[in-house]
C-alpha cells in the first residue's frame, strides 16, 4: 500500500490540476474558433474572444519574446523552490502559491511550445492563448502612469485559467501572508523567548536553593534522639560499672590494708599478758 501524500505533493496537485484546465481549455478554443473570433456568453460584456498575447500582461510587449519565456521560465523555477521550502506552514498560504505556480507553468508551456507546435515559430517563440473576455469598460491610461500611460485598454483585458489562477492567487498571498509569518516566525520565536526564560527562572531558583543549604548547614544534620525506655536500663548499668571500677582505682589492695605494723603487734601482745595474768589472778 502506498503512504499517504504529504501536505506538499496534495499542494503541488492543485497546481497540477490548474495545468491540466488551463491547457485543456486553451486546445478546445484552438480547435473550435479562429482567431479574433468573439461568442457572446452573457451579453456584450462576457464573451469568448480567441486573441494571442506575445507579451506580457495587458498585451504590453517590452522585451522580446525568446527573453520573455526565459524570464517566465526562471520565475516559475523560483517559485517552485520556494513552495518547497516553506512546506508544512499554513496551509491557506500554501494552497495561494499553488495557484500562482500552476498558472505560471501554464503560460510558460505556452510560450515555450506553442511557436513550434501551431507552425509559427520556433522554441521559446510561442504565444499565450487567450480566450476570457470579460468587456466592461475600455479608455485610455493616464498619462502619468509610468510604461503604461496614454495607452488603450480595457478594464479586463483578455485573459485565460492561467491567469485567472495567478490573480486569485496573487489576492491570496496577501491575505494570508499575515498568518503564515506568525506561524513561522513570531510565534516560534515568542516560544523560544519564553524558553530562555523558564531556563534562567530554573537557574535562578537552582542558585537560591544552594546559597540556603550553605547558609543552614546544621538544618540538614539529623537532632541526637532521646534514649528510649528499653535502651535506659543498659545504659544504668554501664553507667554503675564505670563508678565502680573507678572507686577500686582508689581503693588500697587488700594485703596493704589488712597488714598489721609492728606497734599493733606490740600492743596486741601486751592485751594478751594482761588478759592471762587477769585471769590467773581470778583462779
Amino acid at each position: 500500500m502506498l503512504p499517504p501524500p504529504t501536505l506538499e505533493m496534495r499542494i503541488l496537485w492543485t497546481s497540477v490540476l490548474i495545468v491540466l484546465l488551463d491547457q485543456a481549455s486553451k486546445v478546445a478554443v484552438m480547435r473550435t474558433m479562429h482567431r479574433g473570433e468573439s461568442i457572446p456568453v452573457f451579453g456584450d460584456w462576457f464573451k469568448l474572444t480567441f486573441t494571442e498575447n506575445p507579451g506580457m500582461a495587458f498585451g504590453l510587449q517590452i522585451f522580446s519574446r525568446q527573453s520573455m519565456a526565459m524570464l517566465a521560465i526562471v520565475v516559475t523555477v523560483l517559485l517552485l523552490w520556494y513552495l518547497f521550502a516553506v512546506r508544512g506552514g499554513y496551509t491557506p498560504y500554501l494552497a495561494s502559491l499553488a495557484l500562482v505556480l500552476g498558472g505560471a507553468v501554464g503560460n510558460v508551456i505556452d510560450r515555450t511550445f506553442y511557436g513550434l507546435i501551431l507552425g509559427y515559430g520556433r522554441l521559446l517563440e510561442g504565444k499565450v492563448v487567450d480566450f476570457i473576455h470579460v468587456d466592461a469598460w475600455r479608455g485610455y491610461l493616464p498619462e502619468a502612469l509610468p510604461v503604461v500611460g496614454g495607452a488603450y485598454l480595457p478594464l479586463f483585458p483578455i485573459w485565460n485559467v492561467a491567469d485567472m489562477s495567478i490573480v486569485v492567487g496573487v489576492v491570496g498571498i496577501l491575505v494570508f501572508q499575515r498568518r503564515f509569518h506568525e506561524l513561522a516566525f513570531e510565534e516560534p520565536k515568542r516560544d523560544r523567548e519564553r524558553l530562555r526564560e523558564l531556563e534562567q527562572e530554573r537557574e535562578e531558583a537552582g542558585r537560591a536553593g544552594a546559597a540556603a543549604s550553605q547558609a543552614s548547614p546544621a538544618s540538614s544534620e539529623v537532632p541526637p534522639r532521646a534514649p528510649s525506655a528499653e535502651n535506659a536500663r543498659p545504659v544504668a548499668v554501664e553507667a554503675a560499672k564505670g563508678e565502680e571500677a573507678a572507686g577500686n582505682e582508689h581503693d588500697d589492695s587488700p594485703d596493704e590494708a589488712f597488714a598489721p605494723s609492728a606497734e599493733d603487734h606490740a600492743h596486741s601482745e601486751n592485751e594478751a599478758s594482761s588478759d592471762g595474768t587477769g585471769r590467773r589472778r581470778a583462779r
